[in-house]
């Protein structure tokens, strides 16, 4: 009866036959892996992946007693992209969905190896864990049972690459208070990648209330849901402090803010009509009141190409390339590789 109760979440027991899956990667040795912060907010390594890329790698079934025979009804594994939304758990939204049969219903006397491989396979968002949404690439193997499937999941992370933004303009801005405070901000362009430096400029026009302090936060706002039951969630990222003290008419202050050292994501907007993430620079003076006056002005925040590896298919290598095509020189590009790569 005791080995009746044993149970773990790959490993079944049943009429004293009990089975282990493992799922392992053909490229495991040489793929590179990324940080991806898990819904705990820890952060853990897994495999990358890009759009294009093929998935490949075999599913090894080992029986626990050599010699007993496994009944099962048939080996599949399957490739899954889905977006969960916490608030609607249990509801699992797919946008890929591929499915691969390794072995017709039968038995199996002895440990098996069974090959895999999804071609070319489209995965056209970014993975995302955040506060009310998860977006998750995973592989699932399984062995397909009467009572009780056996199966292994195995996450992957996927990355977006993008190119440079054609237009790029600079964003102008002025903040005022009518006869009491102008001011005029400017940041250097309105996309960024994510290791970018966003360089911008403040000139005081008129300054007729104390400011005591002076910041700029980027702010990330994630948008779940539609219609009457939208969420948004306000997360500030990151704080600079411009000044500390009190501002001259006709004075300017530079601004560079470095976004490597943030925990920032590309900007997603509508993803699969699930969910945006969008990010915001937002101005904010204090007066010796305590009083906060704030202006907010959304960027587009984008991840740049790194450098093209060996284990990258030819689709994810043009996507990565297509940003060294621009007038940029060589040994700016090489200074950015070796910054992607740092």
């Amino acid at each position: 009866i005791h080995r009746f109760l044993l149970q773990k979440t790959n490993i079944f027991f049943s009429f004293g036959q009990s089975a282990e899956i493992d799922v392992v990667l053909n490229d495991a040795e040489t793929r590179k892996k990324a940080e991806h912060k898990t819904e705990d907010g820890k952060k853990d390594k897994y495999f990358l992946f890009y759009d294009g890329e093929t998935v490949s790698g075999k599913v090894n079934v080992t029986l626990k007693n050599p010699g007993k025979r496994l009944e099962h009804q048939g080996i599949k594994i399957e490739f899954v992209g889905q977006i969960e939304l916490y608030y609607d758990r249990g509801n699992h939204h797919e946008f890929v969905s591929l499915v691969k049969d390794l072995a017709r219903p039968g038995e199996i006397t002895q440990s098996q190896t069974f090959d895999f491989e999804f071609t070319h396979v489209e995965k056209p968002y970014e993975s995302y864990t955040g506060q009310n949404v998860k977006l998750r690439y995973f592989l699932r193997a399984t062995v397909i049972r009467r009572l009780n499937d056996i199966s292994k999941e195995m996450d992957i992370v996927v990355h977006t690459l993008s190119t440079y933004p054609e237009l790029n303009s600079s964003i102008k801005m002025e903040v005022g208070i009518e006869d009491c405070l102008h001011i005029e901000f400017e940041y250097n362009k309105s996309k960024y990648h994510l290791k970018d430096v966003i360089v911008g400029k403040i000139y005081f026009l008129l300054v007729r209330i104390k400011i005591k302090h002076m910041e700029i936060d980027i702010i990330k706002r994630e948008t779940t849901g539609t219609g009457p039951s939208v969420y948004h969630e306000n997360d500030t990222i990151a704080k600079y402090e411009i000044m500390d003290g009190a501002p001259v008419r006709g004075e300017s202050i530079p601004i560079r803010l470095f976004l490597a050292g943030y925990d920032l994501t590309p900007t997603m907007r509508d993803i699969n009509k699930k969910f945006s993430v969008r990010y915001y620079l937002n101005l904010v003076l204090i007066d010796e009141e305590e009083r906060r006056y704030f202006k907010q002005q959304e960027i587009t925040l984008w991840r740049k190409g790194d450098v093209v590896r060996k284990s990258m298919s030819h689709q994810a290598a043009i996507a990565s390339q297509r940003f060294e095509g621009s007038a940029a020189s060589e040994s700016a590009l090489e200074q950015a590789a070796r910054e992607e790569s740092g």
